[in-house]
């Protein structure tokens, strides 16, 4: 029960951080709450990723982009950006010499393949059904209690695991977060999101819709061509009130709310909804500790690059602690964990602050707020080098943008 590193979470992020790791000859400990069936074959949860151009070169090099069916990876060619009702909308088009933006991709399957990636390496060794009980650090690493998922009580005497480095990957409400004494920022927008895919009459041309109306946001994922993710964020009590309609209800009311631009949709897959609360943790390491994905950064999903980021603080910290297993040196050195804190903290925190903001400002309804939200997308329209700067935000992973705009717009504070 002695590892060089136990990762707990094994969802998206801490699978990768697996993947990214294969053939550095650590001893990997993966500690799970579900089962690993339930790893193995995830259920469809009505999420479809955003991959960013990067993501989808990063995943294709770890090899877990070959076991992702290639009926489900869905081009996403172009973005557009409305305002209620205005006849002018923002439009995002490909970098020059690229053909899309990136790549819509659902969840489940993102999942599964990372999972299956992972199956033919042997230096991690699976905890499946087994949540994490007490944490104990020193100076050479740190000592973790075990228990089974399904039981409160921590046991008389539970499993005790030792590694030099722990990550926590256990989602935005990250307990391993807290249990390491790091607390978040979190913001609570009181909005409840829908996504349901959606079959329509008129085609989608493979563009991507942001709809900001009054007492209401919208957005469409395009999958086939006929074929999309309708995303809707609504007050609770609203949603409730939608989610109770019967289909053919359900169904006009969701074509009334697109005003009729896709003709008749029907229902082609099950409802989901989810809270829309955004996290950013005051610290993303600790001795012997770092937290990656969600645990790290939990984003607004309006600007599509949660799993982009992850797949970012997966890569910066896996080089870091490669750099030092191959050198034969502390994976968990200060200096290696502030590096990385650092990169990643400078790669989210501005996309992060204006994720905020812009989810902030376009679901506010007050005149004043429409008014400047209209200024914005025909400044944006009209000025090339922010679309461009927008273009590159959206098809790389955002880290570019934070560059861009002072060198675009020298005036801008």
């Amino acid at each position: 029960m002695i590892f060089d590193l136990a990762i707990i979470g094994a969802g998206p992020a801490g699978l990768s951080m697996v993947r990214a790791l294969a053939g550095s000859g650590l001893r990997i400990a993966l500690v799970e709450q579900q089962s690993a069936a339930a790893l193995a074959d995830p259920p469809f949860d009505g999420r479809e990723i955003a991959l960013s151009l990067r993501t989808l070169r990063t995943l294709r090099e770890s090899g877990v982009f070959d076991h992702i069916p290639a009926d489900q990876v869905f081009p996403l060619e172009h973005a557009i950006v409305m305002n209620g009702n205005d006849a002018h909308p923002m439009r995002v088009a490909p970098l020059r010499g690229k053909t899309a933006l990136g790549a819509l991709v659902p969840n489940q399957q993102i999942r599964r393949a990372v999972w299956a990636a992972v199956q033919a390496q042997t230096e991690y060794t699976l905890f499946d059904q087994t949540r994490l009980g007490a944490v104990r650090t020193d100076a050479q690493g740190v000592e973790l209690d075990l228990q089974p998922a399904g039981e409160t009580q921590p046991p008389a005497t539970p499993q005790t695991l030792r590694a030099r480095m722990l990550i926590a990957a256990d989602s935005r409400f990250s307990e391993t977060r807290r249990k390491m004494g790091i607390g978040a920022d979190s913001h609570d927008f009181g909005k409840t999101m829908l996504v349901c895919r959606m079959q329509h009459e008129q085609p989608h041309h493979h563009t991507a819709w942001e709809w900001f109306g009054i007492g209401q946001t919208l957005a469409l994922l395009p999958l086939s061509e006929h074929l999309s993710s309708v995303v809707l964020t609504l007050p609770p009590h609203e949603m409730q009130a939608l989610l109770e309609l019967p289909d053919a209800d359900f169904e006009r009311d969701i074509a009334r709310r697109y005003q009729g631009r896709l003709g008749e949709m029907k229902r082609a897959g099950s409802r989901h909804t989810y809270p829309l609360i955004g996290v950013y943790a005051q610290r993303f390491v600790a001795p012997r500790f770092a937290l990656i994905g969600d645990a790290a950064v939990g984003m607004h999903p309006v600007t599509a690059h949660g799993f982009n980021f992850g797949l970012h603080g997966v890569d910066l910290l896996s080089r870091e602690i490669l750099a030092a297993a191959r050198a034969g040196a502390d994976i968990a050195a200060p200096e290696r964990l502030q590096r990385y804190e650092a990169a990643h903290r400078r790669a989210t925190r501005p996309l992060y602050l204006a994720t905020q903001a812009i989810a902030t400002l376009y679901t506010d309804d007050r005149t004043p707020a429409r008014l400047v939200r209209r200024l914005v997308l025909d400044a944006s329209s009209r000025i090339g080098p922010l679309r461009l700067a927008i273009a590159t935000a959206l098809s790389e992973d955002g880290l570019s943008l934070r560059g861009l705009l002072p060198s675009a717009l020298p005036g801008l504070r």
